[in-house]
């Protein structure tokens, strides 16, 4: 009889107790808000972003309502003005071209590479079209920052980094959002911490700092926060920068804080998983592994593999088959949007021509959670599914007359 998995991709582990507690003095005390503080009191919001940007080594932390609000929140920071041109992603979610439109400002996609990350040669002949790049470490493949920022350095391109996939991850022992003028990582449900929803930006450039915390919806209460500049930045910025109010709260920070201080502990779980299942799929007949460089200190809280130039019918079988049972692949390839699996061609928002090379990987892409309620023995038999299934389609795609 066929092995069957019976966990489920979207159940995460509770919040730790720590958390809990935490979030129930909040609620007692019945100040939510993040500058509704007692007094002598710091407020978790604010304790969040000290601990965080100590954790990042960035001067200035900022806690918003998301992560999709911290990369908006950026754009405005940085001056990106309505009709400017960002470079970004050809692969990403629908969040980052979203931030983007969400400032009247254009998405121009850059192409994606078969080992996932932004194609670095597309974008030295596309730097030149704007002043800005919203990098997208898409489900927290790294590529040669390096030369990405020689790249964006000398044409005086500034680098926004979404790391929703990578925090806690490094290049070259920098952590991940640490290279741009921004990094903007969330806390929604299905990402390293969990408070539902919520985001964190990190910079170390204290006008663009205190311009993000004026627009988060400070009002004058600036001198409440632990990780901002001091009240001379704001001086400069506070009557020319609007509200768009998007402040994260006390009882999201409350369960936060403990999360992060785990972070490290967590990253070695997922790990830990990922390589099961990377090593269960190596030579599999058909599916290409995504070879990770040796420069990327990397979270494996997901795993993709590529099924390149298969047949989408092909594609959508061995989904079927695996589906079947009991493991939920995603992909990309699909002429319509499922779910988070849309792709530049689907937002019509941001109109690009087409690009054949990405669109061929972008086709092949298959996406899987490795959630921490998975045990090892689950991923070894994911991958023996996964396995199993696209080996016995690609035999019988091979051998059709």
């Amino acid at each position: 009889m066929s092995e069957r998995f019976h966990g489920r991709f979207t159940q995460q582990e509770p919040i730790p107790e720590e958390g809990i507690e935490a979030a129930l003095a909040v609620l007692r005390s019945g100040r939510l808000h993040r500058y509704n503080v007692a007094e002598g009191e710091a407020g978790e919001v604010a304790l969040l972003e000290q601990e965080f940007a100590a954790q990042v080594g960035a001067k200035y932390c900022l806690a918003v309502a998301s992560g999709g609000y911290a990369m908006a929140c950026g754009l405005r920071a940085i001056g990106v003005q309505p009709g400017d041109r960002v470079l970004t992603n050809a692969f990403t979610l629908a969040p980052v071209p979203g931030a983007i439109a969400s400032v009247s400002a254009v998405p121009v996609f850059v192409g994606v590479t078969e080992d996932l990350v932004i194609d670095l040669d597309d974008l030295a002949a596309k730097v030149g079209q704007a002043d800005v790049l919203m990098l997208s470490h898409m489900r927290g493949h790294i590529c040669d920052m390096d030369r990405l920022m020689a790249i964006c350095n000398a044409a005086e391109v500034q680098v926004i980094e979404d790391c929703a996939h990578t925090m806690g991850a490094a290049w070259r022992g920098v952590p991940s959002g640490r290279h741009g003028v921004l990094g903007c990582y969330s806390c929604q449900t299905y990402k390293h911490v969990n408070s539902g929803e919520g985001g964190l930006l990190v910079t170390d450039n204290e006008e663009v700092a205190a311009r993000a915390v004026m627009l988060s919806g400070s009002y004058m209460l600036y001198g409440r926060h632990l990780a901002a500049p001091g009240p001379e930045v704001f001086e400069r910025v506070k009557y020319d920068t609007p509200n768009v109010s998007g402040r994260m709260d006390n009882l999201r920070a409350a369960i936060l804080r403990p999360q992060l201080r785990a972070l490290e502990t967590q990253i070695s779980r997922w790990n830990d998983r990922y390589k099961v299942v990377e090593e269960g799929l190596h030579g599999t007949p058909g599916l290409m592994v995504v070879e990770r460089d040796a420069r990327e200190a990397f979270v494996g809280s997901s795993i993709q593999f590529l099924l390149l130039d298969w047949s989408e019918e092909a594609v959508a079988e061995a989904l079927r088959r695996c589906a079947e049972r009991g493991v939920d692949l995603k992909w990309f390839g699909g002429a319509e949007p499922v779910a988070f699996t849309s792709r530049y061609d689907s937002w019509r928002y941001a109109p690009s021509a087409p690009m054949p090379a990405s669109d061929r990987v972008l086709k092949g892409i298959v996406d899987m959670r490795l959630p921490l309620t998975f045990s090892l023995e689950d991923c070894a038999l994911i991958a023996r599914i996964i396995r199993a299934e696209v080996s016995a389609v690609y035999q019988s795609c091979s051998t059709a007359p």
